[in-house]
């Protein structure tokens, strides 16, 4: 017997560090499976809303934001209540700055909710579409005006072109485009006040704050549409009454499907898989609600489209070198002499 460890015939072992990197590999890609599904879920939900706040006629706008507002407090509540997740709730009650920025981004969401409802109801859904294909440039000029970052050529190109289609949409439809701009810049706000007071909360934490801070609100809704004989929550049939308080479920859902995506891929991916909502919006409401759509907001629909291909490829390129740049490692020092 020699005194040396004999070599082994064949191909050599795996070692056990490279079945752990290999698992790791695995499981990592399907996490990302995972997340894009619940991406692609969550906004295909979003993007079939015209069609359950349709069918919740003949409600206005303001009793289904105070329903929404209630019952989707209603079922954050018994979630945080089965998972014992209260303590953090003293915490925030604690801190002034963050229950005004939890305040501030409810009423713009509420503002956004109540708008894109309208234009459900008003046979507008077409417009609450083009709001959220305008919503991604809204939040990258807003970027850049209130937070000061410096944007790259091709996203300067997009921005621009977005301005252009809503010059076009206000000259060419002799009236300024009201809904999609409330509702782009709404909902841009609103991710703006999430990033610089309410970041810190979970999905399920900031929802149960925002409707928690806008519930006074949609009780005095209630009760003032209650005193004016307008409430249609027990006049119109079992059904009518079972769809109003299941928006707080049809709220909460997507919601999490998207806080759950978020956390698994990547933030161009996200960026990309958001035009389903829009797309689906503008589907529905042309093939299945019936809209008529003019040839002049085809248009404007092109020119955006035009912008968002411009930033949907900025983002590619942008995501694919920081990639790269993240396998290349840190730079060597070069060596001295």
């Amino acid at each position: 017997m020699s005194g040396g460890a004999s070599e082994p015939s064949g191909s050599p072992a795996s070692e056990p560090g490279d079945d752990a990197a290999t698992d790791a590999a695995v499981e990592a890609a399907a996490e990302v499976r995972r997340g894009t599904g619940y991406g692609f879920l969550a906004y295909g939900i979003w993007g079939l809303f015209p069609l359950y706040f349709a069918a919740l006629a003949p409600a206005g706008a303001f009793e289904i934001l105070a329903h929404r507002i209630l019952w989707t407090l209603a079922v954050c509540a018994l979630v945080l209540a089965v998972r014992r997740d209260l303590g953090w709730v003293r915490g925030v009650l604690g801190r002034r700055r963050l229950v005004a920025g939890i305040t501030v981004a409810g009423l713009l969401i509420a503002a956004n909710w109540t708008i894109y409802v309208l234009a459900v109801l008003t046979g507008r859904t077409y417009e609450a579409a083009l709001g959220y294909f305008l919503n991604p440039i809204v939040t990258v000029a807003l970027g850049v005006v209130v937070l000061g970052e410096r944007l790259r050529p091709l996203q300067w190109v997009a921005v621009g072109i977005g301005a252009l289609a809503s010059v076009w949409l206000a000259v060419a439809g002799g009236v300024v485009p009201w809904i999609p701009l409330v509702l782009a810049f709404s909902f841009g706000l609103y991710g703006l006040v999430k990033k610089k007071v309410g970041a810190s909360l979970p999905a399920m934490h900031s929802l149960a704050a925002e409707t928690a801070a806008l519930s006074p609100v949609a009780v005095v809704v209630l009760v003032v549409l209650g005193a004016q004989g307008a409430t249609t929550f027990t006049g119109h049939g079992a059904g009518h009454t079972t769809l109003l308080v299941l928006s707080g479920v049809v709220t909460a859902v997507p919601l999490l499907l998207f806080a759950a995506a978020a956390r698994r891929i990547p933030l161009v991916t996200v960026g990309l898989i958001q035009f389903v909502t829009p797309v689906l919006q503008l589907a529905v409401g042309v093939t299945l609600l019936g809209e008529d759509v003019s040839g002049r907001l085809w248009v404007g629909f092109g020119i955006v489209w035009v912008a968002l291909a411009v930033l949907s490829y900025d983002s590619l390129v942008a995501g694919h070198s920081a990639r790269r740049a993240r396998r290349a490692g840190p730079a060597q020092p070069e060596p001295t002499v």
